[in-house]
């Protein structure tokens, strides 16, 4: 259609036809189509984009297709539609995660376990390309069966390693012909993991695991989390766990959890502070993760501290901690007393430390030793700083103890009042965040729900998975604001978990993210994200493009990023300028996605842009 409408103005016109008269003749009929479809049918709302009745579907279509016709033209114009397709990746980048090239950190000078943390600058200069999915990839199950259940050929782990794994997590595997599953058929696997969830429960005062929530534990760092189990057993309670461990090239504990569709993303305590805002979480969990947590005149210790919450737990299992009950011997113990955390209790190879909610007692000369960072120090963003020899967080006006919460899981106004005075927003701007979510995911979902819950047929050597067979579990908020898609996501019954993704340069509204009990990070999207190829179904931002184009970032590099974190037949929604949907569209086109650009009809120049990244790339 696009050729014939070119080739009739070209025949009218003559072959040279000017640009600037290509575009001005497109838009008058553009014009004409939107003023003929006026006067037959009455005007879309201005904001909802429900499915209409059947009456409007034709007009639909024909709108759509003239705004395609428009950008496409104007592509011609800006001379970018001729650009070469991307090349697919060699094998050998199946798995790829950029910044993590451990043998250039080396050569780089990177030592003392530095060469595994992240490099971006290292990695810089490395040529483009398209990450191809495994050979006999297979399309994940739906939840909550693939929590239970995952392909062998997703994921990089050997035989080998499957059987020499020895952490608590990880014996609860069974590795069959082409699955890996994470539970037997009489259910007694996961009996070890509840077990112990009950004994944290009892060691901190709780009659059971049942009530982390009410005493205000919701939100667990799982750091070393074998492969998930705990972490899918805290889900069942209702909490956000974020499973965080190094990177690996095999056997990776992050991306056999993304693949159950439990939170995780590759981090590590070494050299750096982790993307997260000071006084974060409400618990950090190591079981076997092998921290050495005395190391570096406690530094890891301090850290931690940074992150946890007042009254926050601090929870360490491992066979190698031989401290007897009620001695203060052992080098953590001795360091804990420094950072005002309180040793409550053991039971066998578990101990558990809990913050001081009395934020004074850093600045007491009885503990002494470890001071308070200085109020300065507190306002630099925690994404990826050296480790800091003082602790955080002291002076915050976020200093909240986790006991003292409200219930649910949203803020009560006081504490958004709070919460405003720390990170320069208003109530009504929170609201409105949530309120614009909730109205955009019901209209993405009536675009998408015919889309992605449409029985496709079913391709050669695939089992029999339960429908909907394009699964949508694991999903990125790349420019998140206040979490808004992610509670729209809950108040719809969605079975998602959401990423919120706070960049670096914008406004850091990720603590109100985080006190809302949501998974969240900081990132700058100049860099490739920390996780692995084919981990998240869906993928969300609104503004972020002309946000970068204003930071003078890559969308093609963004782009190429996007579609190496998005398992095949996941979801691309972007809303954002004309403009810059225009430059996504065309790149989408390159990297061939299936790609739809939807009109929001308000007289705006924001436009919707859906794309669907295929199965297989011809």
């Amino acid at each position: 259609m696009r050729r014939r409408l070119i080739k009739k103005l070209c025949m009218v016109f003559g072959p040279r036809l000017p640009r600037i008269w290509l575009i001005v003749c497109l838009v008058s009929v553009f014009v004409l189509i939107v003023l003929s479809g006026s006067s037959s049918s009455s005007s879309f709302d201005s904001v909802t984009l429900t499915v209409k009745p059947d009456i409007y579907a034709n007009y639909r279509r024909l709108k759509e297709q003239a705004v395609n016709d428009y950008l496409d033209l104007t592509s011609l114009s800006l001379g970018v539609s001729n650009l070469k397709e991307l090349r697919i990746c060699g094998k050998e980048r199946e798995h790829y995660v950029p910044c993590y090239n451990v043998s250039a950190n080396l050569l780089s000078g990177f030592k003392i376990g530095e060469e595994f943390d992240r490099h971006c600058e290292v990695s810089q200069g490395e040529p483009y390309c398209l990450v191809r999915p495994p050979k006999d990839y297979k399309t994940p199950l739906s939840w909550p069966v693939g929590r239970d259940v995952i392909w062998n050929e997703n994921v990089k782990i050997t035989k080998d390693q499957f059987l020499s794994s020895g952490s608590m997590t990880k014996r609860l595997m069974l590795m069959e012909e082409n699955q890996i599953s994470f539970h037997s058929d009489d259910g007694l696997m996961f009996d070890g993991v509840k077990d112990y969830s009950h004994q944290v429960a009892e060691m901190i005062g709780l009659g059971s695991d049942a009530e982390f929530y009410q005493a205000g534990v919701r939100t667990v760092l799982d750091v070393g989390c074998g492969f998930g189990s705990f972490g899918a057993h805290l889900l069942s309670l209702k909490l956000m766990p974020v499973c965080m461990a190094a990177y690996e090239l095999t056997g990776s504990q992050v991306q056999i959890s993304l693949e159950r569709g439990i939170p995780a993303i590759i981090g590590n305590f070494n050299s750096r502070q982790l993307p997260f805002p000071s006084l974060s979480y409400d618990m950090v969990h190591c079981a076997e993760c092998g921290i050495l947590w005395d190391d570096k005149d406690g530094l890891l210790l301090i850290e931690a501290d940074r992150i946890l919450k007042p009254g926050g737990y601090f929870v360490l299992h491992g066979s190698s901690l031989s401290t007897k009950k009620g001695s203060m011997a052992s080098p953590i113990e001795e360091f804990a007393q420094k950072i005002c955390w309180t040793f409550i209790a053991q039971q066998e190879e578990t101990f558990i430390w809990q913050k001081t909610i009395d934020a004074q007692c850093y600045s007491s000369s009885v503990q002494g030793a470890i001071p308070p960072c200085r109020e300065e120090r507190e306002d630099i963003q925690s994404y990826y700083q050296p480790l800091a020899s003082c602790v955080g967080g002291t002076t915050s006006k976020r200093w909240i103890p986790i006991q003292n919460r409200s219930s649910g899981s949203q803020m009560i106004p006081a504490e958004l009042e709070i919460y405003g005075k720390h990170c320069f927003f208003q109530q009504d701007e929170f609201y409105e965040d949530f309120e614009s979510s909730l109205s955009a995911l019901r209209n993405y979902w009536s675009l998408l729900t015919p889309l992605i819950f449409s029985d496709h047929p079913k391709r050669p050597g695939d089992e029999d998975p339960l429908p909907p067979y394009n699964m949508i579990r694991n999903v990125m908020d790349m420019n998140a604001h206040y979490g808004g898609l992610n509670a729209a996501f809950l108040e719809e019954g969605k079975s998602v978990w959401v990423m919120n993704v706070v960049p670096i340069r914008a406004r850091n509204t990720l603590p109100v993210i985080l006190h809302q009990g949501f998974a969240g990070v900081l990132h700058d999207w100049c860099e490739p994200f920390p996780t692995y190829p084919r981990t998240y179904d869906m993928l969300h931002a609104n503004g972020l493009l002309s946000y970068l184009t204003s930071e003078r970032c890559s969308i093609t590099n963004l782009l190429l990023e996007m579609d190496r974190i998005l398992r095949p037949e996941g979801w691309v929604v972007l809303s954002d300028e004309v403009g810059s949907i225009e430059k996504a569209r065309t790149i989408a086109t390159q990297i061939r996605w299936e790609a739809r650009v939807i009109d929001l009809e308000n007289g705006s120049d924001q436009r919707i842009l859906v794309c669907q990244k295929p199965f297989v790339r011809k």
